[in-house]
């Protein structure tokens, strides 16, 4: 499986269950989806009975799209997987149980478009439960170039309409139209233990919730959804080595971050090791202040995008200080809130 499809495999089941992952949790019974297209009769301003992807050629290429989506079954919060192909430009109707809708695809000179509208008829007056019941969920579209090039959709002035494409291969000859927000060129953390359906949490803190899971709670899982079964299982296979790789690193652009060696503090050159005294800044975060006074050693500098310079330290009087320093968590404070006592 190619790293595009691994990673759209992921988006599609973001949010399709939420931890405890139990059948009967409120927040699984009601689910709040993303990447909907309503049927006609349920849509208005703000609830799409389409969605339209733009992008731009920067070197033309032989077209396809393909769309992804969820059609739920009407139970509980279970779906299955559709899928609607389109091998050159050209329009299709689709028919998955009683959900219909059509895909289109065209080029205009580079300007390229792909659009998905439900057809499916519903009565006037229906509520939110049934509309998704006849919606397109989490949909997802990948329309490819084969020899081609496509430009960044972020910076070529398209406009498209329920959904978020993103240049999706490092060759740039295929875009992702996503549901939720990403940058180009998006991927899958190579720590990551594969989909929880819930991945806007933090991986490490799911996977270590599963593994908390009642006797109770994972028979009920067991009981319910046959995806979310499989998924809880694969989570609880998870190694304590597998949990600890992704724990406390900074990533950019796939390398470790390991920060820069000195700055400058109040006019004064520190480096890694130096002591500070904190001076959180009021009306910073509202624990800082308890921090104001103490003693602390930096551990790592970091300058952002706007050149700003952020200063990791560890606390010299919490006893948890060494294993802190190891696995990378630390406390972060500006210069102007700390007070260089002994440079390292």
């Amino acid at each position: 499986m190619s790293g595009l499809e691994q990673l759209v495999d992921s988006l599609l089941y973001e949010g399709y269950a939420l931890y405890p992952y139990t059948p009967g949790a409120t927040k699984n019974a009601t689910p709040t989806p993303f990447g909907i297209v309503y049927p006609p009769a349920y849509a208005d301003r703000t609830r799409f009975d389409h969605l339209r992807l733009e992008c731009r050629f920067s070197r033309p290429g032989g077209l396809s799209a393909q769309v992804r989506f969820l059609q739920s079954t009407g139970e509980d919060h279970r779906a299955v997987e559709r899928r609607v192909e389109l091998a050159r430009p050209g329009a299709t109707l689709f028919s998955f149980d009683g959900l219909s809708g059509r895909v289109a695809l065209r080029a205009d000179g580079d300007l390229v478009r792909v659009c998905v509208h439900n057809t499916t008829p519903v009565g006037e007056g229906i509520g939110r439960a049934e509309a998704l019941g006849a919606s397109l969920i989490s949909t997802h579209v990948v329309v490819r170039a084969a020899g081609g090039r496509f430009e960044s959709p972020l910076t070529a002035g398209c406009e498209s309409v329920n959904t978020y494409p993103v240049l999706a291969t490092p060759e740039d000859d295929a875009v992702l139209g996503a549901a939720i927000v990403l940058p180009d060129h998006p991927r899958l953390a190579p720590t990551s233990r594969g989909s929880l359906f819930d991945a806007t949490e933090i991986e490490e803190a799911l996977l270590l919730h599963v593994h908390t899971l009642s006797d109770g709670e994972r028979a009920a899982i067991a009981a319910g959804d046959p995806i979310v079964a499989a998924m809880v299982e694969q989570a609880a296979s998870v190694s304590a080595e597998d949990i600890m790789r992704l724990h406390g690193v900074m990533h950019a652009t796939g390398e470790t971050v390991p920060g820069e060696t000195h700055t400058v503090v109040g006019g004064v050159t520190v480096r890694l090791g130096a002591k500070l005294v904190l001076h959180p800044r009021p009306g910073g975060d509202a624990q800082d202040f308890l921090l104001d006074g103490r003693s602390a050693t930096l551990e790592r500098i970091y300058v952002d995008y706007d050149d700003a310079v952020h200063l990791a330290v560890t606390i010299d009087s919490d006893p948890m200080q060494e294993v802190l320093r190891e696995s990378g968590r630390f406390l972060f404070f500006k210069p102007e809130e700390v007070e260089v006592t002994c440079e390292e």
